[in-house]
């Protein structure tokens, strides 16, 4: 079977200030890096844009909708200190979501094994009604929620291995009994929530911080013996991955020094336990990387190993 990119070509379009990590080089890396001869295999989509009722599964409506008030027309407004819009930032976000959604439902279906999500904004810091650390909607959540509601899934699972805590989607599936949330990142850290206390509603988070230069070994360490045992146990129907690369050593914005190797580790070790539980179904979402090189290898790193499956 083949492996499924979803491509948000507004995401491209989407602005944020001058200097700000979280730039459109991030997502021209990376689509250049996957439109390489070694990736012609891949089947590349235009992501969707989400509907109303999508946003819904997971956020409020008021909220929504105050986002869509606020929205400029031209120019950028500011939503916190982190996190902008600009014209083009509405329909990528919306784009972000339907791209999730569009993936679950090619994975669920059978119609391809598993799925990349290339999508700027990201999605993981998006709470329930507040925007922040660069995201808007929960794209990984609300895919979850998706896959639940919708599709008939009995027990989806995510695992965030983004450097920051995934504290929006945390927020999203606090009270889901029927979504296993995991979270490794480095504490202390932006946002400051993903302590070993925080279990969720019904112990369904599973938070793993990482002391900053830890490095790779004491992540190989927690996945193997606490992280994918526990996600093995789950038995869930879809593994979905929020798929951060700022661990990587060479980013600017955190310290756990991870290599792109470790990233191929992991995702093959995340692809291994879905084989044994649900059929190999996984759909990954791209969330931080702020080191170019180091984001464009790490992605292709990553994908290769889902085509790999």
């Amino acid at each position: 079977m083949m492996t499924i990119w979803m491509k948000n070509v507004a995401g491209a379009e989407h602005e944020m200030p001058a200097g700000h990590p979280e730039q459109i080089a991030r997502l021209e890396r990376v689509n250049a890096a996957l439109e390489g001869p070694e990736f012609f295999a891949l089947d590349m989509h235009h992501a969707p844009m989400a509907g109303e009722a999508d946003i819904m599964l997971a956020h409020p409506r008021a909220y929504l909708e105050g986002i869509r008030r606020v929205a400029p027309s031209k120019g950028m407004i500011s939503l916190d200190p982190d996190t902008s819009m600009s014209p083009a930032t509405l329909e990528a976000a919306l784009c972000g979501v339907g791209g999730c959604i569009a993936a679950v439902d090619a994975v669920m279906a059978g119609e391809v094994k598993n799925a990349f999500v290339g999508t700027r904004p990201p999605g993981h810091h998006a709470e329930k009604t507040h925007a922040m650390g660069f995201c808007l909607f929960g794209n990984v959540a609300i895919a979850a929620k998706h896959a639940l509601d919708r599709l008939g899934a009995s027990r989806v699972a995510v695992v965030d291995f983004d450097v920051h805590h995934g504290n929006g989607t945390q927020d999203l599936l606090w009270e889901e009994d029927r979504a296993l949330f995991i979270s490794s990142h480095q504490m202390p850290l932006f946002p400051g929530t993903g302590s070993a206390s925080e279990r969720g509603a019904a112990n369904n988070v599973m938070n793993v911080p990482l002391a900053p230069g830890s490095g790779s070994d004491a992540m190989r360490e927690v996945y193997a013996n606490r992280i994918l045992p526990r996600l093995e146990a789950f038995a869930p129907d879809l593994i979905l991955i929020s798929a951060g690369f700022d661990a990587h050593a060479d980013d600017p914005l955190a310290n756990l020094n991870w290599t792109t190797e470790d990233f191929v580790w992991l995702t093959r070790k995340i692809c291994a336990v879905a084989e044994r539980v649900c059929g190999g179904r996984v759909v990954s979402s791209l969330e931080g990387g702020y080191d170019l090189d180091a984001l464009a290898e790490a992605v292709a790193a990553h994908v290769s190993v889902l085509m790999e499956q």
